[in-house]
């Protein structure tokens, strides 16, 4: 008999916490954005949860306005080697631009971090999705959507040729006859395509896991396509159940044309729970972050994500003529779930402002740890989702209070693991190790 399906939980970490107000919310730490040691707390308070992992976001640009929230900070992959030294089982997974990097000094990266951490690195792939980034890169313009994809697919394929270069037992450290390494089990990875041309091998080891976990994030049709492909955990986001249960049959229902089973594929929605020992409390919560909310910041984060300068128009008025999801070149799925969710509910700007202030998109849901419990069961075994990407909106206290109140409740109902059960973030997530390419040959 098969155990019986349990969900998976990452903690999707942010600076002060998630919500826009968190800085300035008396519980907030944001004088510690670039302190390690924060960081490192947070990573231990989700390892002591048993969480499978925890995820930092980047981009390659100053994500909204720093005069009204507290931006900026470490670069992931440096910052998450220094929280492997302190942890030991907790997964690590970052943020890296497919668009804006190259395969070799990627893969370099990922494998030396899932060395350094004994099989816990993860790689959320995104394409990038602004201007902005752009322009830090020499380019006046950002690469067209379909292109940026077509882009990521050869970056990934370059990627796993130089992750597979070295054979699990190329190393046979042969004191006595001088022998590092059986070069018959080295092989470049000879890559010449569109974008790019790569010789390999790759100048490390093959790492514990093979690969790290691959992620990804986009849920456009062209995301939805790669994350079929290639992706073994996909961060999105829904806001209601029927939406949830559509995404997640739509995806999973796209595995098998590439020869995937569906639990190759571990579909995780964004949750920003606020936690309060009553609902009242949490409700109360609730009001006063979005009574903390600067207009002006939410009003720029929002015409970012629908393309559309909405800086001057009324907050007490309702949302513009948008354009069409076609015609947006930045990120598709987002643009078109805040559109339909000011539509849906009749919205004005500053109750848009204030429904997107803890999530940026992602469900919000305020009550007591029960409550939340029953709404991530309900989810979980309701087909629309294996688990969550967790993103409190106040760090350290929501995440504190998400392991020690939450939790527990998922343990006794025997949905969540009470002790990891692997050694590496691809066993906890239940995920076999890839077979390397050429000793398959």
């Amino acid at each position: 008999m098969s155990a019986p399906r349990t969900l998976h939980l990452n903690a999707f970490l942010m600076n002060a916490g998630h919500h826009d107000a968190a800085w300035r919310h008396p519980d907030s730490s944001p004088e510690r954005v670039t302190d390690l040691r924060y960081f490192q707390e947070l990573a231990r308070t989700a390892e002591r949860g048993r969480l499978d992992s925890i995820f930092f976001a980047d981009g390659l640009a100053l994500w909204g306005k720093a005069r009204y929230n507290a931006l900026g900070g470490f670069e992931p992959l440096t910052l998450l080697s220094a929280i492997a030294a302190v942890t030991e089982h907790i997964g690590l997974i970052a943020t890296v631009s497919t668009t804006f990097n190259e395969p070799f000094h990627t893969a370099r990266k990922f494998a030396s971090l899932d060395h350094i951490s004994n099989g816990r690195a993860g790689w959320n792939i995104v394409t990038s999705g602004t201007v902005d980034e752009a322009r830090n890169f020499n380019q006046e313009d950002h690469l067209e959507h379909g292109l940026r994809y077509d882009r990521a697919r050869e970056f990934l394929d370059v990627a796993t040729k130089l992750w597979d270069s070295w054979e699990d037992d190329a190393i046979v450290l042969d004191k006595e006859r001088g022998i590092y390494a059986d070069t018959d089990k080295l092989h470049p990875a000879a890559h010449r395509g569109e974008y790019f041309g790569v010789a390999g091998p790759l100048n490390v080891p093959r790492s514990p896991q093979g690969h790290p976990l691959l992620v990804q994030a986009g849920s456009s049709e062209d995301g939805k396509e790669f994350a079929a492909q290639y992706a073994e955990a996909v961060f999105t986001a829904q806001q209601t159940l029927a939406d949830g249960q559509t995404f997640y049959k739509d995806l999973k229902s796209r595995l098998a044309k590439y020869g995937r089973a569906e639990s190759d594929l571990l579909v995780l929605p964004g949750i920003a729970p606020v936690i309060g020992s009553t609902e009242a409390e949490a409700k109360a919560l609730e009001q006063q972050l979005t009574d903390l909310q600067v207009p002006e910041y939410g009003l720029a984060q929002l015409s970012g994500m629908l393309g559309t300068d909405l800086t001057g128009l009324p907050l007490d008025g309702p949302l513009p003529d948008l354009p069409e999801e076609r015609d947006i070149n930045g990120n598709k799925s987002r643009f078109t779930l805040v559109a339909e969710l000011a539509r849906r509910d009749g919205l004005t700007l500053r109750e848009l402002i204030a429904r997107l202030g803890a999530g940026r998109g992602h469900r919000v849901f305020a009550g007591t740890p029960e409550q939340i419990a029953d709404q991530l069961e309900e989810w979980f075994t309701q087909g629309a989702a294996d688990g969550f990407n967790i993103m409190a909106p106040v760090l350290p206290t929501g995440l504190t209070a998400f392991v020690d109140h939450v939790v527990p409740i998922l343990q006794r109902r025997g949905l969540f693991r009470s002790e990891y059960t692997g050694a590496t973030l691809r066993e906890n997530y239940g995920l076999a190790r890839p077979a390397n390419r050429y000793a398959q040959r």
